[in-house]
């Protein structure tokens, strides 16, 4: 009799498992079939980008973007988690910008400024200046200060202009650094003119600071400050201030980005004391906050293993002088593709995928690492994070530790011929592992890394050539839904999809052996 029963129970567990597998098999040919048929990347992707925009922090877009992938999720049948990370205490939206010089030789200026900084009051026209250099300088122009626009010796690098009391301490002591210097240079030019005929003392550089006078050429009445930018503008924020600024505290000096060679051309204008103005209309808006940004966390539960996670996604923020199209919406409707797929085919997985959608990444990970160290979830129950926030490239394979080759091999199977031009390929790492990362960089893996959880990405590569630059659209204008490039995108969605439901469907979690050497 016990002969029987085990008999039969083990026909029962073969036809359970070939029914399992068949039914995972369904799953996985769908999901091709409607990546191939019906992909809708690239419609997330004009939606984010090209209706919603550039989702800066503290933003109405941010929370719109928020608000519209949670509505994806839901109509798509999943469980969807809302956690508050944090708030600014001011909000912060971009309208249109203009500026012009005007003089015979006059042109349309290609500039932008950092979100978080001033408007103008409507249009705006007025004078030149070079920034003074020394206190004597100051009080000689002064008075020709009220209704300039100031021409500042540092250049730029996408952040605001430090306004902050901590920057004008630095500034105060830079200043009086520099007129101890400009006395021992007085000193120094006596003597060379004294000793003519012995070899000259060379004069001491001065201390330099974004804007020394910043205080008092506010005080005096400037329109704005002008710093000379590289191509294609990078336009961040106000990193230094927009969590701790009012509304009754926010800046009111404009903080100008201008095209390099424009800005050599204004500069030799103003050193030949040409007559010329320039006239610029910025509407910056700032609202009363506090306004609250969100992490929108898709849930796919598991049936088998519910506590046990598979992980993959982008963050939803942005920089808004582009639309935030390639960082990160290329990230966040890969993975909201992902999503729908899954959904679509019917999936069941065996552990729960996590569709994640971080907020302020670009304001230090802030999203992630609240995920992580509120402890969402455990981090020994997270089998891997895939996180996607690079160029719009296509993921053609993966390379993994030993220890996890044959589980991608075994999950990537219906890859490798899914597109007969591209095969994906699994390879394992060569050499020895590094180790554990101890501080944050990078991108939103970065916490998970930390606290030693599998964060292998995908091989993201150029096959046909197209040339993509990341340096080009990285924070700047350029930033925008004709840099995507939808054959990459709508492919990875699909190998994004395979690989998460492989993944939980294993009977096991990814083996963590030689993933770090300690």
């Amino acid at each position: 009799m016990n002969k029987i029963l085990y008999a039969f129970l083990t026909v029962v567990a073969a036809v359970s498992f070939c029914f399992g597998a068949a039914a995972q098999d369904k799953v996985v040919s769908k999901v091709l079939e409607y990546g191939r048929e019906d992909n809708r990347t690239m419609v997330h992707a004009d939606y984010l980008s090209n209706v919603i925009g550039g989702r800066i922090v503290g933003s109405a877009a941010l929370t719109e973007a928020e608000n519209w992938v949670k509505e994806q999720l839901e109509s798509w049948g999943l469980e969807v988690w809302v956690q508050e990370v944090g708030q600014v205490p001011v909000g912060f939206n971009r309208g249109p910008w203009f500026g012009r010089m005007l003089s015979e030789d006059g042109m349309i200026l290609h500039f932008g400024t950092p979100s978080y900084t001033a408007p103008t009051r409507g249009k705006q026209k007025g004078h030149v200046l070079a920034e003074p250099r020394s206190r004597r300088e100051l009080e000689r122009m002064k008075g020709a200060l009220k209704g300039a626009w100031v021409l500042l010796e540092a250049e730029s690098n996408g952040m605001a202009i430090d306004w902050s009391d901590e920057a004008n301490a630095r500034r105060m002591e830079v200043i009086a650094a520099n007129e101890e210097i400009e006395r021992k240079n007085m000193e120094i030019m006596r003597w060379n003119w004294s000793h003519r005929d012995s070899t000259e003392k060379p004069m001491l550089p001065y201390e330099k600071c974004t804007a020394p006078f910043y205080k008092e050429m506010i005080e005096a009445g400037v329109l704005g400050f002008i710093r000379s930018a590289r191509v294609p503008l990078q336009l961040m924020y106000d990193r230094a201030n927009c969590f701790k600024m009012s509304i009754d505290s926010r800046p009111s000096v404009c903080d100008i980005c201008l095209d390099e060679q424009q800005f050599a051309i204004i500069k030799a204008k103003v050193s030949r004391k040409e007559d010329f103005l320039l006239e610029f209309d910025i509407r910056n808006h700032f609202s009363r906050g506090p306004v609250k940004y969100r992490n929108i966390i898709g849930v796919m539960k598991g049936s088998k293993y519910p506590k046990e996670y598979v992980l993959a996604g982008g963050h939803l923020d942005s920089y808004d002088a582009g639309t935030g199209a390639v960082d990160d919406g290329n990230g966040t409707c890969v993975t909201l593709e992902a999503a729908r797929l899954l959904a679509a085919s019917g999936a069941k997985p065996k552990r729960t995928i996590l569709f994640c959608f971080w907020s302020a990444e670009e304001f230090g990970l802030l999203g992630s690492k609240y995920f992580v160290e509120s402890k969402t979830v455990p981090m020994d129950k997270i089998s891997n994070y895939f996180n996607r926030d690079g160029g719009p490239l296509m993921a053609t394979g993966v390379n993994v530790p030993d220890a996890m080759y044959d589980d991608f091999v075994k999950v990537c199977k219906p890859l490798e011929s899914y597109n007969q031009d591209i095969p994906f390929t699994v390879t394992k790492r060569e050499g020895p592992a590094g180790p554990r990362p101890s501080r944050p960089g990078g991108s939103d893996h970065a916490y998970f890394a930390m606290n030693g959880v599998p964060t292998i990405s995908f091989r993201e590569t150029d096959p046909r050539g197209w040339n993509f630059d990341y340096r080009e659209i990285w924070h700047t204008e350029s930033d925008t839904f004709n840099k995507l490039i939808s054959e990459y995108m709508e492919h990875s969605a699909v190998v994004t999809a395979v690989t998460l439901y492989g993944l939980a469907n294993l009977d096991h979690l990814l083996s963590r052996e030689g993933l770090y050497s300690e």
